[in-house]
């Protein structure tokens, strides 16, 4: 079925159609314009989303970046983005594939369109112009055939009329003869009119506007059909990107699963972890020693006689009390201002980067000396001295680097000291047994007839072998004395003592004494075994417990 055969009569209607059909088309490459408007504004906030929630701060230089949130969180961002991309991909295929195309092709079938209204419309006007020219033919053969007959009756009755004469009568017929001759011709005029206007109004229903028409219908199912391939591409549009955004989904699933709280945990000491010994226990300064002592002449103390207090000195000795507020600290070249782990990290970081770019400049140097022979074997590819100062250059920064290299491993080395070090005495703080005092142990021939009053300091747990600590002070002590008769406290050997010289004596790790005579400031105690025998050890190789 076609239009030139069921639709030969529906001219005006297959006009509205065709023109509806276009209109459609405009409408769908509108729509789809604006779709893709639509898809570029969306990118583009979720670009700009991106972008304000990135991180400022360059990677190298951000701590966050090595937690595995903030890792997932900006892989999330950058899926985002791969996200946003796509988007401009389907607007930009919409804006090309089917706007440009489709406003193209309906330009063309527009122009197609007018191109086969126009011819007919030549050939209804041509077949009214037969009509015209039939009508008139026909107009003029009635009105020949009414003079005609009116002048065959004017003759015949002036034949009959006595009155008239031969001459009238003569005219009559002639007359009468001239407008029958003219009659005659005006019907072969008509006649042949007639048979000219069927046969081109056969042509026209038949032949003529049926060609039209098919040309129509064609047109219109051309336009049907790349307007149902414009939809298809709407959604094809959306598949070409599917798989990438497929990708992109997958990424924000791997980049939620690869939060990893316990290794987040581990980070966070690693960035943060100072490397310091957790501080010993304080010691115990008993100021009512000094209110009850009295001076002696020859006791020790301050030019005036006044006794010194030991308290004077611990205002000196440095504090590193945890949650006390931070001085602001001036940065070193060699990161001393910062804990040991984490100057060991920074000087680490500064020492890779120099030997990278040592290495840069002695592989830039070997390149510089294989273009300096081949300028020196082919001198028209370039003047082997024009490389002088650029080798020089590089020398000189090759020279500066092994320098620099060799200053950050000494330090590396100090730190790396340093950090084993604390890390030794923060595993144990025990585990490694003070120095004796320098000074000699009491005479125990002397020390029998000698003792303190009241001096009942306890001796400190920490050892004394921490940077900053201050030497022990001068403290008075009476000449003479009574040995208690039974011990003054107890105490715990906290590391063993081999007393090889004279007075001492040896005891073991975790062996239980009595506490016979306090530390008098020389850094020794007198105790007693439980097995027998009495002698001195180290004050700082005790835990004393006072009665």
């Amino acid at each position: 079925m076609d239009w030139g055969t069921e639709l030969w009569d529906q001219f005006e209607v297959l006009e509205r159609h065709t023109q509806w059909g276009l209109d459609l088309l405009d409408k769908y490459v509108k729509f789809v314009k604006e779709r893709a408007e639509v898809e570029q504004a969306y990118a583009k906030q979720l670009r700009s989303l991106v972008k304000k929630y990135l991180p400022k701060r360059p990677t190298k230089d951000d701590p966050e970046v090595k937690f595995s949130q903030q890792q997932s969180f900006v892989q999330l961002l950058q899926e985002v983005n791969d996200f946003a991309g796509q988007r401009e991909l389907v607007a930009e295929s919409l804006g090309i594939r089917v706007c440009l195309e489709l406003a193209k092709y309906s330009q063309e079938m527009k122009q197609e369109r007018k191109m086969h209204f126009q011819e007919g419309r030549r050939a209804q006007q041509q077949l009214e112009n037969g009509f015209k020219q039939l009508e008139t033919s026909k107009r003029k053969f009635e009105r020949d055939c009414r003079e005609a007959e009116k002048a065959a009756h004017t003759a015949e009755r002036l034949d009959q009329d006595i009155n008239a004469t031969k001459a009238d009568v003569e005219k009559a017929k002639q007359q009468a003869h001239l407008r029958n001759h003219m009659a005659e011709e005006s019907k072969n005029e008509y006649a042949a009119q007639l048979q000219r206007f069927n046969r081109d109004q056969a042509h026209f229903y038949f032949s003529q506007m049926p060609q039209i028409f098919d040309k129509l219908q064609d047109m219109d199912e051309r336009r049907a059909t790349r307007l149902g391939a414009g939809y298809g591409l709407l959604s094809e549009a959306e598949l070409q990107v599917v798989p990438i955004i497929g990708k992109c989904l997958e990424g924000m699933k791997v980049a939620a699963e690869s939060v990893d709280a316990k290794n987040d945990s581990q980070v966070l000491i690693e960035l943060h972890k100072s490397g310091f010994a957790r501080p010993g226990d304080l010691e115990f300064e008993d100021f009512s020693q000094v209110m009850s002592r009295v001076p002696s002449d020859s006791s020790l103390g301050t030019p005036d006689g006044r006794p010194e207090l030991r308290a004077a000195s611990s205002r000196s000795r440095p504090k590193r009390w945890p949650f006390g507020k931070k001085n602001k600290t001036v940065v070193t070249e060699d990161f001393s201002h910062l804990p040991p782990e984490q100057q060991r990290k920074r000087l680490q970081q500064q020492l890779e980067e120099r030997n990278r770019e040592l290495q840069k400049e002695e592989d830039q140097r070997e390149a510089l000396k294989k273009m300096k022979d081949v300028y020196e074997k082919t001198p028209q590819m370039g003047d082997p001295a024009s490389l002088e100062p650029r080798i020089a250059e590089t020398l000189g920064n090759i020279e500066r680097l092994k320098l620099e290299v060799q200053k950050y491993e000494a330090w590396l080395a100090e730190a790396e000291s340093r950090v084993l070090s604390n890390r030794g005495d923060s595993l144990s703080r025990h585990s490694r047994p003070p120095d004796p005092p320098a000074t000699a142990p009491p005479d125990s021939s002397s020390s029998s007839n000698s003792g303190s009053q009241d001096n009942k300091e306890s001796s400190s747990e920490e050892p004394p072998s921490e940077e900053g600590q201050d030497t022990p002070i001068y403290t008075e002590f009476d000449e003479d004395f009574e040995e208690p008769a039974s011990p003054i406290g107890q105490c715990v050997a906290i590391y063993h003592f081999e007393g090889s010289s004279e007075g001492t004596i040896s005891m073991s790790e975790g062996e239980d004494l009595s506490l016979m005579e306090e530390d008098k400031g020389d850094g020794w105690t007198r105790v007693r075994r439980k097995q027998g025998g009495e002698g001195y050890v180290p004050t700082s190789y005790l835990q004393v417990t006072l009665n």
